[in-house]
């Protein structure tokens, strides 16, 4: 029996990288996909059928509400529950690095809209029919970044931060529903989202985060996987409001 059979996982931000790669191992482990994105998720969606699994792709902008309940509602209709959420969506690709008082405030909102908002307003349409089963779990995705600092880029840093303080807040309000609420903390990872925010100088920051890592290479979407797939499963039944670091052992120099 797989880790996930018969259960529902809701993933934002699922269009390509890591949140691709959720659906991916989460459907390899039993597990009905709702893939929610922006962008179209058919490929991620034609992935994961191709695969074995079962997926639908939704429309979702982590900043509207109702587009979150309705994405919810998708779940639900498409699959009968939901047990998981994975809230990936957040801006990174694309953000402006620069020093913090360059930055453009209009951007800094944006950023906070979608990073933090964003993952409020998707446990807020969860939680309902996630009190519904007897055991759920909610992994939000916060960054290195939040705990090392990231330089020039305070707005990404800022926002996930949040990200790991809402994590144990609502950790705290929902352990009596026994609904688990975890974060994980990636450096760095191969993806196209990686490739557009350091853009020129990818090379050069890559060996640098992996320079300062224990083990010393850049991380593949698949290395941060394993480690949702085991927060959203029943071998952390009893884990919740922690942030795991999937960082390659990084310290600070």
């Amino acid at each position: 029996m797989s880790r996930l059979d018969g259960r529902v996982v809701l993933v934002t931000g699922a269009a390509r990288g890591l949140g691709r790669a959720y659906c991916l191992a989460a459907a390899a482990e039993g597990a009905g996909v709702v893939a929610g994105d922006v962008a179209d998720c058919t490929a991620t969606v034609e992935a994961v059928t191709a695969a074995g699994g079962e997926a639908v792709g939704i429309s979702l902008d982590v900043t509207d509400p109702a587009a979150c309940a309705a994405s919810v509602a998708a779940a639900v209709d498409s699959f009968g529950r939901l047990d998981g959420l994975v809230n990936n969506a957040a801006l990174y690709a694309g953000l402006t690095s620069a020093p913090f008082d360059q930055l453009d405030p209009d951007e800094w909102e944006a950023t906070m809209r979608v990073n933090v908002t964003g993952v409020f307003n998707m446990c807020r349409a969860a939680v309902g029919p996630m009190k519904q089963q007897d055991t759920a779990s909610i992994v939000n995705i916060a960054s290195l970044a939040a705990v090392y600092g990231l330089p020039n880029a305070l707005h990404y840093t800022t926002s996930k931060a949040a990200v790991i303080g809402l994590t144990r807040g609502l950790a705290r309000e929902l352990g009596r529903f026994f609904i688990r609420v975890n974060a994980v903390a990636p450096s760095a990872v191969l993806t196209e989202g990686t490739d557009e925010f350091f853009a020129a100088g990818r090379d050069r920051a890559l060996d640098v985060i992996a320079s300062g890592q224990a083990l010393r290479r850049n991380l593949e979407p698949t290395d941060v996987a394993g480690t949702v797939i085991h927060l959203l499963s029943d071998d952390s039944k009893f884990v919740t409001a922690q942030t795991l670091m999937v960082d390659g052992g990084t310290v600070a120099t």
